[in-house]
C-alpha cells in the first residue's frame, strides 16, 4: 500500500505531493549523482599521491562509471520488486562506507574498488526519479518529475565545481569523505520523510531483468526515447570532457580551480527542467523535443566560433546543457506513461541506453580533440543532435502526447 504524502498542516498539496518532499528529492538526486563526478578535478593530485600515470588515474573515472552501468541494470530494477524506502535505505548506507574506505584508501586499487562500489549504489538517484513519478498524479507528472531532475542534472553540473574548492582547500580525502558524511545524512532524512511505497511486481528477481529486456521490444517508444537521449548525452559529454582542455591552453590558461568554477555556468541550464515538466504535461513532447536537438546544434556552432571567447563557450555551454535536460525530462515523461508497474525497469532500460552514448560521446571527444582540436569536438557535437534529428522526423506524429496502453 502506498501512503500519501501530506503538506505541513495534514492536507494533501494540490498535485498531491508536498513541496518539501519534492525538494528533498531533487536535493537527493543531485548529491547521490555528484558522486559520479567528483574524481574528474583529482586526478592530478591522484596520479602524484599513488604515483601512477595518467592513463592510470584516469581508470578511475572509467570504472566508477563502469560501476554506474552495473546498478542502471542489476539494481534499479529492483526498484519496482522491492519496497522503495528500505531499498533506498540500505543502498545510500553501502554508499556512505565506501565513500568513507575511499577517503581512507592507501592504494589506488583500494580507490578503484570503494569507487566502483560506490558508482554502482549511486543509482539511488535513478530510484528516486521514477519514486516520483510514481507519487505524482497523471495531470502534474512532468511538472514534478522536473523539479526533481532540475536537482539532479545541477548536482552534475556543480560536482567539479565542489569537488575542486574542497580539494584545493582542504585535500583530495576531504571531497570523499565529506559526501560519506551527506550520503549518511541522506539516508536518515529519506528513510524518515519518503513514504512506504509497496512492491509494483512479486516475480523472481531473475525473472524482473529478464522483463526489463523485454520492456525494450515491448515499446518501441522506450529504444526511441533512449537513442535520442544517447544522441544529446554524447554530444554532452563530449562537450564537458574536452572543454577544460581549450580552458587550460594557451588563449585562456585557467587553473582546475577555474575549469571548475566555469562549471557553474552549466548549472544555469538546469533552470529549464521545470519549464520541460509543463511542456510535457501541456503535450508538447514530439515538438519540444525536435526544438531541443535544433538548440543543441546550434551550440555547437556557437561553440566552435567561441574557442577564443570565453563568453562564447559559456553561452554555448547553458544551450547544450538546457537542449539535453529538456529531451531527458520529455523522455522520461513518455517512457513513465508505458507502464506504471515497472518505472523502475523503465528508467533502468532507458537511463542505461543513453549512458553507453554518454560514454563513447566522452571517448569519441577526446579522440576528435586530439585527431583536429576544438573545432573538431564541434562538428562531431553538431552532427549527433543532427542526426537525432533526422530520427525525430520518423516518429509518427502524435507519438508521446498520449498516454501508451498499460501492460500487464
Amino acid at each position: 500500500m502506498r501512503t500519501s504524502p501530506r503538506a505541513a498542516d495534514g492536507r494533501l498539496a494540490p498535485h498531491g505531493v508536498p513541496g518539501w518532499l519534492i525538494a528533498l528529492l531533487a536535493v537527493a538526486s543531485g548529491m547521490t549523482v555528484a558522486n559520479l563526478y567528483y574524481a574528474q578535478p583529482l586526478l592530478s593530485s591522484l596520479r602524484d599521491v599513488f604515483h601512477i600515470s595518467t592513463a592510470t588515474a584516469g581508470a578511475l573515472i572509467t570504472l566508477t562509471q563502469v560501476g554506474y552501468v552495473i546498478g542502471m541494470l542489476f539494481l534499479v530494477p529492483l526498484g519496482d520488486r522491492l519496497e522503495k524506502r528500505g531499498l533506498i535505505t540500505a543502498l545510500l548506507t553501502i554508499t556512505t562506507l565506501s565513500l568513507v574506505a575511499a577517503g581512507l584508501a592507501t592504494s589506488f586499487p583500494m580507490l578503484l574498488v570503494a569507487s566502483l562500489i560506490s558508482g554502482a549504489t549511486s543509482v539511488v538517484a535513478q530510484i528516486l526519479v521514477p519514486f516520483a513519478a510514481s507519487l505524482a498524479p497523471d495531470h502534474a507528472r512532468g511538472r514534478i518529475v522536473g523539479r526533481v531532475m532540475s536537482g539532479l542534472l545541477t548536482g552534475i553540473l556543480l560536482s567539479r565545481t565542489v569537488s575542486s574548492l574542497v580539494s584545493d582547500v582542504a585535500g583530495w580525502r576531504v571531497v570523499y569523505l565529506g559526501s560519506a558524511v551527506l550520503m549518511a545524512a541522506l539516508a536518515l532524512a529519506l528513510r524518515a520523510a519518503l513514504p512506504q511505497h509497496a512492491p509494483t511486481t512479486s516475480v523472481p528477481y531473475h525473472h524482473v531483468l529478464r522483463s526489463t529486456v523485454a520492456l525494450v521490444r515491448t515499446h518501441p517508444a522506450l529504444l526511441r526515447r533512449g537513442l535520442y537521449q544517447a544522441a544529446m548525452f554524447g554530444a554532452f559529454s563530449a562537450f564537458w570532457t574536452t572543454v577544460s582542455y581549450v580552458l587550460t591552453g594557451p588563449h585562456f590558461h585557467y587553473s582546475p580551480v577555474g575549469v571548475g568554477i566555469f562549471a557553474l555556468v552549466g548549472a544555469a541550464g538546469a533552470a529549464v527542467a521545470p519549464l520541460a515538466g509543463r511542456w510535457a504535461d501541456r503535450r508538447l513532447v514530439r515538438p519540444m523535443t525536435g526544438v531541443a536537438f535544433a538548440v543543441a546544434a546550434v551550440a555547437f556552432a556557437v561553440a566552435g566560433f567561441g574557442q577564443h571567447s570565453v563568453v562564447l563557450l559559456a553561452l554555448a555551454a547553458v544551450l547544450v546543457d538546457m537542449a539535453v535536460q529538456t529531451t531527458l525530462i520529455l523522455g522520461q515523461h513518455t517512457i513513465y506513461q508505458l507502464d506504471p508497474n515497472a518505472r523502475a525497469r523503465l528508467n533502468s532500460a532507458f537511463i542505461a541506453t543513453f549512458f553507453i552514448g554518454g560514454a563513447l560521446g566522452s571517448q569519441l571527444g577526446s579522440l576528435a580533440y586530439r585527431a583536429g582540436g576544438w573545432s573538431t569536438v564541434t562538428l562531431l557535437g553538431t552532427a549527433l543532435p543532427l542526426l537525432a534529428l533526422l530520427y525525430w522526423t520518423t516518429e509518427r506524429r502524435g507519438a508521446g502526447r498520449r498516454p501508451a496502453r498499460t501492460s500487464g
